[in-house]
């Protein structure tokens, strides 16, 4: 049993503390950013097609390299550029912002593109070929609908960086594992033994088993309409220059309007990430580990 489904890949954030394009910035000798090693898995669990949220910092060589790659192995690929009037508003001044328009609007720039069950992730972020496999299994057995999404999430522990504080959703659950909230903490890091955040001056701990949102979300097509809705409250609230309209925000809009609830499963996979500059040598040596497993080839597409 399987049914049609598409990975999102938000890939239009400029990253500032990794100073630099690290959507595209190749992790081996094969030249794939992590964004490749999400496709891989994705195609290896049944999806069908990739949509890419992009800026226009991605150079062409890029857009070709992909292109050639889509061919070669026979899926459908699509760029979308995240632009400022993508999602029309009318009488609004775009000269006062700062930045784009954040997350949720990169996600609704794919209204068109995507009328399936679909995956939404990081372009920078390692989710692991088996959080793939857990999204194929929820959407084959039609568990996303439009009354009810998919996360995966991972344990704190697993999400940490060593060269610096990290910002991560951290997710409280009913009963039955279904999402009440997610709260974003921005200090989060491992001191000693304790993995701690800060809160008014104090720190706190966290359980290291907490689970905590990586963006990894189970979607139906169905959510566009709500965003769209709430990108268009959102600019009418007077949007300060810099600020965003971000996907988590939407979701807990949706769940506490009680139109949709979200199943949260713990990720089997191990989560790894760029958030620093130097946390690529620490993926480097674990994609490496990964290929003497024999989990992925050296050369992805050959």
């Amino acid at each position: 049993m399987s049914s049609r489904k598409s990975l999102l890949i938000l890939a239009g954030g400029l990253g500032s503390r990794y100073k630099g394009l690290k959507q595209i910035d190749g992790i081996l000798d094969n030249g794939s950013p992590i964004l490749e090693y999400s496709i891989y898995d994705a195609l290896e669990a049944g999806f069908h097609k990739v949509v890419v949220i992009v800026n226009r910092l991605i150079p062409q060589s890029y857009i070709e390299r992909l292109n050639a790659i889509a061919q070669k192995k026979e899926f459908e690929l699509q760029w979308i550029y995240q632009e400022m009037n993508s999602i029309p508003v009318g009488g609004f001044d775009y000269f006062e912002r700062e930045k784009p328009w954040g997350t949720a609007h990169a996600v609704l720039c794919a209204k068109y593109a995507i009328q399936e069950p679909f995956v939404m992730i990081n372009a920078d972020d390692f989710y692991g070929k088996e959080a793939f496999q857990l999204a194929a299994h929820e959407i084959n057995h039609h568990h996303i609908s439009a009354l009810q999404f998919g996360m995966a999430a991972y344990p704190v522990r697993t999400t940490l960086s060593g060269n610096g504080s990290v910002a991560r959703g951290i997710c409280t659950l009913d009963t039955e594992n279904f999402l009440i909230s997610v709260e974003e903490q921005t200090s989060i890091q491992k001191i000693n033994e304790s993995i701690i955040y800060t809160e008014n001056g104090k720190n706190i701990k966290i359980d290291p088993d907490t689970l905590v949102s990586m963006n990894f979300f189970i979607f139906y097509p169905t959510l566009f309409c709500s965003l769209e809705a709430y990108f268009y409250d959102f600019i009418e609230s007077g949007p300060l220059p810099s600020q965003e309209f971000y996907i988590p925000s939407a979701i807990q809009r949706m769940i506490d309007e009680h139109k949709v609830k979200v199943m949260v499963k713990s990720s089997p996979s191990q989560w790894m990430g760029v958030t620093y500059a130097d946390d690529k040598k620490t993926i480097k040596n674990f994609l490496i580990s990964e290929i003497q497993k024999n989990r992925y080839p050296e050369d992805l597409w050959i």
